[in-house]
């Protein structure tokens, strides 16, 4: 494996890692803020319900997961 593809790999796995829906959603709320921002719409409260919400369903799921694990 070169190594500009093992970088690639390495920064999916950090940024992706296991769930892949929680990465989605924090590209969403990020493009929120950036639309917001350029047309001159104070954005800073976004990111924050935006981490919130995500943490609270990452939890949801994993904990739904492990509780079928017996």
């Amino acid at each position: 494996m070169t190594r500009a593809r093992a970088l690639l790999v390495g920064v999916w796995e950090f940024v992706v890692g296991d769930d892949w829906m929680t990465a989605v959603g924090v590209v969403l709320a990020l493009a929120l803020t950036a639309l917001l921002a350029s047309a001159a719409i104070s954005a800073w409260w976004v990111m924050p319900p935006a981490v919130v919400g995500l943490l609270a369903l990452s939890i949801n799921r994993a904990a739904r997961g492990a509780s079928g694990r017996g």
